[in-house]
């Protein structure tokens, strides 16, 4: 088993940086592929970026290439998003996901989630 704890959401400007960051508990973590998904109120959930299992092969949404970087830690268990130029649009609660065999931008594909943090960009 798996548990994940994500950390570091907040209020920022529109401009801003912000990194998110998720703890995981289990031995299993380095064998398992991670992801970032985001849920703005009223919608479904949706894939912002993922990473391979040892952190060589990264994927990320286009509505967030070339301003949010994923990246691993295995040695300590994280897995963190480097958000930069925040727009209001990325307003969101954020998850982090892991799964033993899957990786893709599928809500369906992971089985271990976190409980989200909530960031909101303001105009």
């Amino acid at each position: 088993q798996v548990q994940l704890r994500e950390s570091g959401g907040g209020l920022v400007q529109a401009g801003a940086s912000l990194r998110l960051s998720c703890g995981a508990s289990g031995r299993a973590f380095s064998n398992c592929y991670a992801a970032w998904f985001r849920q703005h109120p009223g919608k479904e959930r949706e894939f912002v970026a993922s990473i391979s299992r040892g952190g060589s092969t990264t994927y990320y949404a286009d509505s967030v290439k070339g301003r949010f970087t994923i990246s691993r830690d295995n040695a300590k268990s994280t897995v963190s998003l480097q958000m930069s130029s925040l727009k209001p649009d990325d307003t969101a609660v954020y998850f982090c996901a892991a799964d033993l065999n899957h990786s893709g931008g599928s809500v369906p594909l992971y089985y271990f989630w976190g409980q989200g943090t909530q960031v909101t960009v303001s105009s």
